[in-house]
């Protein structure tokens, strides 16, 4: 009887992320380094681009679909490239935007059992296993972050972000919640409960932005470039 836990003895394999997860650590850590790498190359040359997330289940006919692709086209006229998760509703659509003034389409897919279809709207498509990798790609090459409406995917990338902003492991970058209907309860929350427990500061909420306005979301991104632009010239 083997003492050696993972260990498959009838030569299968299996596709399941899980199974991958509990599977040979060594195989592991070369899949991983091998997505960081394919990543690092291919985005290497990218400049000045935004992320925008939001739900994969908004269909093409919902109001904040329908704005995302309005503020990514936006964007793009600025001179953004626009980077999403590239599955559909939201991703697709800011893909969809970013496209129409050829600019660059960035789609960070990632491999789920459900509901990550790649959109057909990118011109720069990168396949992740891992969740960790592909943040890392998000922080690394954006410049700000628009969350539109979304789910546990939208918040777990929306509180990263914060974190980091807070624990300064990266430079702080525009954070936009769009969309006041949706995001009003969490941040009355943030403010009722969390500055009550004294488990956050006031500082902390200034590093968001909530808006129904997609111009003010590109006037944000713009002065956050030239900010930017100072900072490379020093």
């Amino acid at each position: 009887m083997s003492c050696i836990k993972n260990r498959r003895t009838d030569g299968s394999t299996s596709s399941s992320i899980i199974d991958d997860l509990k599977g040979d650590q060594s195989w592991r850590i070369f899949r991983i380094i091998s997505e960081f790498t394919e990543g690092f190359d291919e985005l290497s040359g990218l400049c000045d681009a935004i992320s925008i997330f939001g739900s994969a289940r908004l269909p093409p006919e919902h109001f904040y679909y329908q704005k995302t692709v309005e503020l990514a086209e936006m964007l793009s006229k600025e001179g953004f490239a626009v980077i999403s998760g590239g599955g559909p509703g939201v991703m697709e659509a800011a893909n969809k935007g970013a496209i129409l003034h050829d600019q660059p389409s960035i789609g960070l897919n990632i491999e789920l059992p459900m509901e990550q279809t790649p959109n057909p709207y990118q011109n720069i498509s990168l396949n992740f296993r891992y969740f960790f990798v592909r943040k890392v790609m998000f922080v690394r090459y954006s410049i700000g972050y628009v969350c539109m409406p979304g789910g546990f995917g939208t918040l777990d990338e929306f509180f990263e972000a914060l974190t980091l902003m807070q624990t300064h492991k990266i430079y702080p970058i525009p954070l936009v919640l769009f969309g006041s209907d949706f995001w009003s309860g969490l941040m009355d929350w943030m403010k009722a409960k969390m500055m009550e427990y004294g488990t956050i500061s006031a500082d902390d909420l200034k590093l968001i932005t909530v808006t129904d306005d997609p111009q003010q979301v590109v006037d944000i991104m713009i002065a956050h470039r030239e900010w930017k632009d100072l900072q490379r010239k020093n």
